[in-house]
């Protein structure tokens, strides 16, 4: 028996359309690296491995680990959907949003600190504004697209065979969590 072509269009529509999205999002992670990479290269090339005695390492670790957790968070709330557990994507998006926005509350304490310290008209001050900046606004962004999937989740939206906006928005979670792991070595450890 022949599909009719708006079955067949359907039909194509479902089978390419996850693909292109995987694509675009990579695609877009690529860029992205490059804008950090830039920034993170124009901390060295600016400053070598100087850095000021006066950072506070334990407060960045303790953000970094909050992050990571996050990812952790954010993982199970996507193998929730994925199994039909709505409750358990609800409940991971939650803490991968409240763990955001305490990693965004060190951040400002990150900033206080280097207004003090080691303020922007000073070369690595610059650089630790320009980069904590540029991360804490992809932080920001990922916390609001993770509430708007949390949102669609609560009305019933996403299933386990049509979850692609928690993917989406996870794999852009992890990038920024991954982008962090690199930021806190160049601008705490180097």
């Amino acid at each position: 028996m022949a599909l009719s072509a708006g079955a067949a269009h359907e039909r194509a529509e479902a089978m390419w359309r996850p693909r292109a999205n995987r694509l675009g999002l990579w695609l877009f992670f690529a860029s992205e690296a490059f804008l950090f990479a830039a920034f993170i290269s124009a901390r060295f090339v600016t400053s070598g491995t100087d850095k000021p005695d006066t950072l506070n390492q334990p407060l960045a670790l303790g953000i970094t680990v909050v992050l990571l957790a996050s990812s952790i968070s954010a993982y199970l709330a996507e193998t929730s959907i994925a199994h039909g557990d709505r409750k358990g994507l609800i409940r991971y998006l939650s803490i991968t949003i409240l763990l955001g926005l305490v990693f965004l509350v060190g951040v400002v304490f990150e900033f206080r600190e280097a207004m003090e310290y080691f303020p922007p008209g000073t070369i690595y001050g610059s650089n630790f504004v320009a980069l904590i900046g540029l991360h804490g606004f992809h932080v920001f962004t990922g916390i609001v697209a993770l509430a708007v999937a949390l949102g669609l989740g609560k009305k019933g939206h996403f299933e386990p065979d049509d979850y692609w906006g928690v993917e989406g928005v996870v794999k852009y979670w992890h990038f920024v969590d991954l982008a962090w792991v690199i930021i806190y070595p160049t601008l705490y450890l180097f």
